[in-house]
């Protein structure tokens, strides 16, 4: 048996445990309690044990985006995005994915729901010990099943497990067709989708005009009202979906969204730096909906660090609100943890730390920080964790990244490589 102890053990399910300690045992959590009881073990002073955090909707493979587009309109980003992931061969995607990987623990990540467009993130998150729902990325109309699904379901099947495991994504109500999103459900896999971004998304789905019209060769016809109607009218809402974004939704979309038990991961960074606006949080929490705080990726907002999300989160939710207690520091942990859990269908196993779930957790460090001596364990890991202050991160009790260990310089001199290729004017390759 394994003990890790520290000042603080923050559960979520639970008040902070002072001078706490967190037993493991065969990749669960054996029990958790003061270290006086449970003994000091690993001892981490001046730290905070927290349940990893489970990012919900990530994109592995776009690790080496950041910065790309920045200021440009979300129609114009989303061609330059196509057309530079385009010039990247599996190999390079495969080694951005493994940064990503990387880039998460670091941030004390343990858990991902990856969109993944070529499959590599699951190779990546087998690689680095990462715990993940990978979402094959389709696009089109139902043959996207057989031409597409199906090769790379096959190619990435040694990588799937228990840890890793398969679901499908159909892109977006403006690149995927209403019986594509009905094939999708109909092979009873978890499903995540993209809704309800943007207002030239909401235009171009209700009307056909607007802004993303010059983008018709990308888009799908589109079906006279907005997706989240779309795709309840088409019988695909349920509790197996999981929808990213959810920013220009209005209160009968809120009630459909808790109706059909739809999860909505709430990606304020990335809608904010695209000038998509906010989404809105409290409404959403409100109606019941099972929301999760989670990074997008780098394509759009330049890092996989859960820390500046979940403040951004805190900060967006208080100006839209315009009340201090919109959204709580603790609000914003659970939201990362326990909601993003949830969001996968996963809480049974993690997202809190209790005993009988899997031990995925992460030690951060606040060492010569503003938030010593303690007050509030949460308020001080919250507005002042990062990822250099992340000490260990752990899955199913195993060691996954360790501050000052292993640099895995290799890896990050493949992704620097693909970026290179991205940023050359070279022609894209097929």
């Amino acid at each position: 048996m394994r003990v890790l102890s520290a000042d603080w053990v923050v559960p979520v399910e639970g008040d902070p445990i002072r001078d706490g300690a967190v037993a493991i045992e065969d990749g669960r959590i054996a029990a958790l309690g003061p270290a006086s009881e449970l003994g000091e073990g690993e001892r981490f002073p001046e730290a905070v044990i927290l349940p990893g955090f489970v990012n919900a909707h990530s994109h592995l493979e776009y690790a080496v985006y950041a910065g790309f587009g920045d200021a440009l309109a979300f129609g114009p980003w989303l061609e330059l995005h196509v057309e530079r992931k385009r010039r990247l061969a599996l190999e390079e995607m495969e080694a951005s994915a493994r940064l990503g990987a990387l880039e998460c623990l670091r941030s004390g990540i343990t858990t991902v729901g990856d969109a993944s467009f070529s499959g590599a993130a699951a190779t990546a998150c087998a690689d680095l010990g990462l715990r993940a729902v990978v979402y094959l990325e389709v696009f089109g109309r139902p043959d996207a099943l057989a031409e597409r699904f199906a090769p790379l379901q096959e190619r990435i099947r040694p990588a799937l497990s228990e840890r890793v495991r398969l679901g499908i994504s159909p892109h977006a109500p403006y690149t995927c067709s209403l019986d594509l999103y009905r094939a999708c459900a109909d092979l009873g896999l978890p499903l995540a989708t993209h809704l309800a971004e943007s207002e030239a998304e909401t235009e171009w789905l209700t009307t056909g005009s607007g802004p993303w019209r010059d983008l018709a060769g990308l888009l799908v016809e589109p079906p006279g009202t907005t997706g989240i109607r779309a795709l309840a009218e088409a019988g695909v809402l349920g509790p197996h979906v999981l929808a990213a974004h959810c920013v220009q939704v209005d209160a009968e979309e809120i009630e459909l969204l808790a109706a059909h038990d739809v999860a909505v991961a709430h990606c304020p960074r990335s809608n904010a730096l695209l000038g998509c606006g906010a989404a809105p949080l409290a409404a959403l929490r409100e109606a019941g909906i099972r929301v999760c705080i989670a990074t997008d990726s780098p394509a759009s907002t330049p890092s996989f660090d859960l820390f500046e999300e979940l403040r951004t989160a805190i900060a967006t939710a208080r100006t839209r609100e315009r009340r201090p207690d919109a959204l709580t520091a603790r609000d914003a942990l659970e939201l990362a943890t326990l909601g993003g859990a949830r969001a996968l269908g996963l809480e049974d196993e993690i997202g809190s730390l209790r005993p009988g779930k899997r031990a995925d957790l992460t030690v951060v460090s606040l060492a010569r920080s503003p938030f010593l001596p303690w007050e509030d364990p949460v308020t001080a890991a919250v507005l002042g964790g990062s990822p250099e202050r992340v000490l260990a991160t752990l899955v199913s009790g195993e060691p996954r990244y360790e501050k000052g260990g292993k640099t895995w310089l290799e890896l990050i001199g493949a992704a620097r490589s693909a970026r290179g290729r991205l940023l050359s004017p070279a022609a894209p390759t097929s």
